[in-house]
């Protein structure tokens, strides 16, 4: 390539997840330690490793559930530096951040005295102040999505677990989030449940959502994932293709955690 030619080359689109130096600590305990990540832009990363790595710690400094001790991180355009001695954000600066970063979690957290529909309209009525009648509209279009258009009038103890997730996805969806985070969203439902909710996940990612994913679902990582990264110790210790870390890895570490799930 001449350098007229390289002059003109499109620069490549910025992550969408870009984290510098995160570092999340409760007292003398560090959960997540001295973190860099970047996801691209309709990248789904899977993030693997064993229970208390940091992996759902780094999943809630995303969203700013927690507020991390110090580092910098970028959303889409939104760019945070946090410092532990003063506060970095107003609430109301944090509420636009979470708007667009939706979280699925391990429990579903739908508020129990509303309806299916009810809960996914909530945030587009209180937050984003949607028409009511548009925000219904929007509701219906995310619950036929995820397949449960039967059940719009359904409450969360009507709901089996896996509708409860699905519709969990849906009011995070309702939010039309640059980023979704999903916190181990299979780890509470039966086995026979479990592919209900990977399907809409998987649907998702054939459509170009970003997601990051916490999962101890090694086939569906190595079938749908673009990228894993592996944690121990709050810290990351490899990261590449599904196929160099779940197949090739030669990192021991990770080899003795996968060989629980080849049992």
């Amino acid at each position: 390539m001449s350098a007229a030619t390289a002059s003109l080359a499109v620069p490549a689109d910025p992550p969408m997840i870009d984290i510098d130096g995160l570092w999340m600590q409760y007292g003398a305990a560090i959960a997540v330690r001295d973190l860099s990540l970047k996801v691209a832009r309709g990248e789904a990363r899977f993030i693997i490793g064993p229970s208390g790595c940091g992996k759902s710690t780094l999943l809630r400094c995303i969203n700013l559930l927690e507020q991390p001790s110090r580092g910098r991180m970028r959303v889409g355009d939104d760019v945070v530096e946090f410092d532990s001695r003063r506060r970095t954000m107003t609430t109301r600066q944090q509420a636009r951040f979470r708007a667009r970063v939706g979280m699925v979690f391990q429990q579903f957290h739908l508020f129990p005295h509303m309806t299916a529909i009810q809960n996914v309209m909530e945030g587009p009525c209180t937050v984003m102040r949607m028409p009511r009648l548009q925000a219904e509209a929007l509701a219906e279009s995310l619950l036929a999505k995820v397949g449960l258009t039967t059940k719009r009038d359904s409450y969360p103890r009507q709901l089996s677990g896996g509708q409860a997730q699905r519709v969990a996805i849906a009011r995070a969806l309702a939010m039309s989030p640059q980023v979704i985070l999903f916190d181990e969203v299979t780890s509470a439902l039966d086995p026979e449940l479990v592919g209900e909710v990977l399907n809409v996940i998987r649907q998702l990612i054939e459509e170009g959502m970003t997601m990051v994913v916490v999962t101890h679902e090694m086939g569906f990582a190595r079938e749908v994932a673009s990228a894993v990264t592996f944690m121990d110790g709050g810290a990351i210790v490899d990261e590449g293709s599904p196929e160099d870390i779940l197949e090739n890895t030669a990192n021991p570490r990770i080899q003795q955690f996968l060989r629980r799930f080849h049992r």
